[in-house]
């Protein structure tokens, strides 16, 4: 009777273990998924919300996770969609996992900064954070970012047609996220016939007064034509140029009458 209550008491032991790993195994399969909130985009160097930023800057992500499980992953993902590809630029496609220490917890914070590569084509990105927990349990958010141009500017306002001898005027906005370095004009023509009494004229100034370091700032000029200037037409170039180095071009042209 001994031995045949010992073994009981070692099967019943047994069958409480089983019935508590089995309990523990149903916690963790109806452990909620993973909760994120406060999920935030933009700018990154003033750590904006508003979900814009700039290309050859960065974006600033953040957001707050709360897990009743371990958080495994968290997966980062921006692509854009049919996106026009000018001159110079390359499609550009981001996907990160983040598995750090300091996000495997049960309510990390995410904080983080991509870089957006100056061959990246302006336009709207779709952004998406994923984040699963050591249960498999998986929650995914989205939103939507504008990567824009470090520098735009409106339509201009040109004359077109300009008599030698006289003037004629330019004027546009100008706005840079990281300021306004100088804007230069370029006029020049080619294989113009150049008459008796007249001189091959080409033009190039720098401008910076009331510009340098301006975020936004108007164009507004108005440029001599010599008298002595070959009538024609003329090509003009105007170079914007950020104080970090990024430019912004616009390529006219003006006919310059007898």
């Amino acid at each position: 009777m001994k031995l045949n209550f010992k073994h009981l008491a070692f099967l019943f032991v047994a069958i409480l273990t089983l019935h508590s790993c089995s309990e523990d195994d149903d916690d963790n399969v109806n452990e909620a998924a993973p909760v994120i909130a406060n999920f935030e985009f933009g700018e990154g160097s003033t750590h904006s919300a508003e979900p814009v930023a700039y290309k050859g800057s960065d974006i600033h992500l953040e957001a707050e996770i709360t897990a009743e499980a371990t958080v495994a992953s968290i997966t980062l993902d921006i692509h854009g969609h049919d996106l026009e590809l000018k001159e110079g630029e390359v499609e550009w496609d981001f996907e990160q996992v983040f598995d750090g220490a300091e996000y495997m917890a049960k309510n990390p914070e995410f904080h983080e900064h991509v870089d957006i590569p100056m061959t990246a084509p302006a336009g709207e990105y779709h952004i998406s954070l994923t984040v699963t927990d050591a249960n498999g349990n998986s929650t995914e958010i989205e939103g939507h970012i504008d990567i824009m141009e470090p520098i735009t500017t409106s339509e201009m306002s040109i004359d077109e047609t300009v008599a030698r001898g006289s003037d004629f005027h330019v004027e546009f906005m100008i706005d840079a996220v990281n300021g306004i370095h100088n804007v230069t004009v370029d006029i020049h023509a080619h294989g113009l016939e150049v008459a008796e009494g007249e001189q091959e004229w080409d033009f190039e100034q720098e401008y910076e007064e009331g510009l340098h370091g301006e975020t936004s700032a108007e164009f507004h000029k108005h440029i001599d034509v010599p008298a002595t200037a070959p009538a024609g037409e003329y090509h003009m170039m105007i170079t914007i140029e950020d104080e970090n180095g990024n430019t912004s071009v616009i390529d006219t042209h003006i006919d310059v009458t007898a």
